[in-house]
């Protein structure tokens, strides 16, 4: 893989434990970025994981624990990042939940966990990162949203009323800060091969009394034509490219990344 850039520039990738955004950390730090990673999980395979990365790439990798519903564990993990590894110049929003029911069964304690973490943190953290890009004249934010930021589906109201507020506050940032050498875009997958799909999955055969692959292929068979998950080196790419000088010229995008669902 070709070297994006030096070991001077800095990205924060929040929910970088497990899933897309492990890979896309993964990704970054392979291109020669120093790296901070974000997300919950067993404190000794987060070690692990952030040392191999570090060694095995050179750069610097350090973890910096926060919960994205919490506007103050943000801006902290920021800070921290900040004073350990420099300024931020590659944000990478991904931390999300889900929680499912219909709308009139949705309990609102979920709908607020939904909005603060999937749509309140992508604000709070791009707020908090756009000074120092605005001063130095160059910064990236890229925001994993979701097919679900573009269509519904039933059952995911507080999920899909973030991820379309991800996609329009996508825009406003963009359009606030081109002058400036700054892109804001969104990426929105659809189905991925999680550890949050393995349960849905999971959920689904038990509720159905289904086998797995009957689960997937009527999932495909719904929604995703080209018959498979989106793999998570595919969003990984995607971001790599829009942190790129190459991609200095798209902002404001939504980019879907899935399998068709949204050309039906």
């Amino acid at each position: 893989m070709a070297r994006m850039c030096d070991k001077s520039k800095v990205a924060f990738v929040s929910g970088s434990t497990s899933g897309i955004g492990k890979a896309i950390a993964e990704a970054l730090a392979e291109s020669g970025c120093n790296v901070a990673i974000n997300g919950f999980g067993e404190p000794g395979a987060i070690e692990l994981f952030r040392s191999q990365l570090q060694q095995k790439t050179g750069v610097r990798v350090g973890y910096f624990s926060a919960d994205f519903g919490h506007p103050d564990q943000i801006r902290n993990a920021l800070v921290q990042t900040r004073e350990n590894l420099g300024p931020i110049d590659i944000l990478v929003n991904n931390a999300g939940i889900q929680r499912v029911a219909p709308v009139h069964k949705f309990s609102e304690s979920d709908w607020d966990e939904v909005i603060a973490v999937n749509l309140s943190a992508v604000f709070h953290a791009s707020k908090a990162v756009l000074p120092s890009m605005m001063q130095r004249g160059w910064g990236r934010i890229v925001n994993i949203a979701s097919v679900h930021g573009l269509v519904a589906s039933i059952h995911k109201p507080a999920y899909i009323a973030a991820k379309h507020g991800v996609v329009g506050l996508t825009k406003q940032i963009a359009i606030e800060v081109a002058a400036q050498r700054i892109t804001c875009n969104a990426i929105c997958p659809a189905w991925v091969r999680t550890e949050l799909m393995e349960k849905q999955i999971r959920d689904r055969m038990s509720q159905d009394n289904l086998t797995e692959e009957q689960v997937v292929d009527d999932m495909m068979a719904q929604k995703q034509p080209i018959g498979r998950f989106i793999d998570v080196s595919e969003i990984a790419a995607l971001t790599l490219f829009l942190c790129s000088d190459d991609a200095g010229g798209i902002t404001g995008s939504a980019l879907p990344v899935d399998g068709g669902w949204t050309a039906q």
